[in-house]
């Protein structure tokens, strides 16, 4: 027992203390990171990223942290204010480094984690930091991405047998902001969102009249609510057209332990178990 508590990296003053900006990135940092790591999460369970603003506590686990995890693409709009009244200039990892963005006009779509294979490419730009702070932890850093990757692999094929048992003119929904795009391109259903990739827009009379005109000239045949947006919206939307709400999906963010979606692996199992129930009949 003596031994195990000597060799063990547990011990909180030794971790690597790390900062992730959001529910699914700290998910990443955790099982990579293992228990040589200590990770901080800024925007936590069910919150929203998009219309995050940073309270003076934030400015504190950035002045502590050794490396400070992010998606980019633009996600996360307020880091650079965060930083500067931290006063301190952690090693900033960009988890996305390395993934062609999708373009909506002029603005990258900042969701790549909604494709399991760019969550693989998370997981390795997550490892590499990891090590090249902890040289030490190097191994035990690949040894728990390759275990991890190996999940996300399984998850992958998981999603295509099950996107495969919809018809295809039925792998249309609407969902309420533009997160899923990444989701489509791999896997084959199209998403239509009245607002565009942030929730901080507002959906015009003139989108909504026009999603509203889609639904019921495709027959698109479920809308869905996501666990970050007001859910006002997609029930008129599923009023006017009599398209059924087909539960909630998880966009921006995980859910406390009890929720639905603990973890990334829970919440794209569940996103899908969602999409194909409402779609396959």
């Amino acid at each position: 027992m003596v031994l195990a508590i000597a060799v063990s990296p547990a011990h909180a003053q030794d971790r690597l203390n790390t900062v992730a900006s959001f529910s699914i990135i700290g998910d990443f940092v955790r099982h990579v990171g293992g228990d040589r790591v200590s990770v901080t999460t800024l925007v936590g369970p069910d919150g929203d990223a998009h219309v995050y603003t940073p309270t003076p506590a934030d400015a504190k686990k950035i002045a502590d942290a050794k490396l400070v995890v992010i998606n980019g693409l633009g996600f996360e709009g307020w880091l650079s204010r965060l930083v500067k009244s931290s006063g301190k200039k952690p090693t900033i990892v960009t988890a996305t480094s390395g993934i062609a963005p999708r373009k909506l006009g002029s603005e990258a779509d900042p969701h790549a984690w909604q494709s399991v294979a760019n969550a693989k490419i998370y997981v390795t730009n997550i490892r590499d930091a990891l090590a090249a702070a902890d040289p030490a932890g190097a191994e035990a850093y690949r040894a728990n991405a390759e275990s991890y990757l190996a999940k996300l692999d399984a998850l992958d094929t998981e999603v295509r047998a099950a996107v495969a048992k919809i018809p295809q003119d039925r792998r249309k929904v609407i969902s309420t902001h533009d997160a899923f795009g990444y989701l489509a391109s791999a896997y084959g259903i199209e998403f239509v969102a009245p607002l565009g990739v942030s929730t901080e827009s507002e959906a015009s009379a003139r989108d909504i009249a026009r999603i509203i005109t889609q639904i019921r000239s495709q027959k698109i045949p479920a809308v869905f609510l996501e666990n970050i947006s007001d859910s006002r919206l997609i029930r008129r939307i599923s009023a006017e057209t009599g398209a059924k709400v087909g539960g909630t999906l998880y966009s921006d963010s995980l859910t406390g332990e009890k929720g639905d979606a603990p973890t990334y692996i829970d919440m794209v199992r569940h996103n899908i178990k969602a999409l194909t129930g409402a779609l396959a009949n």
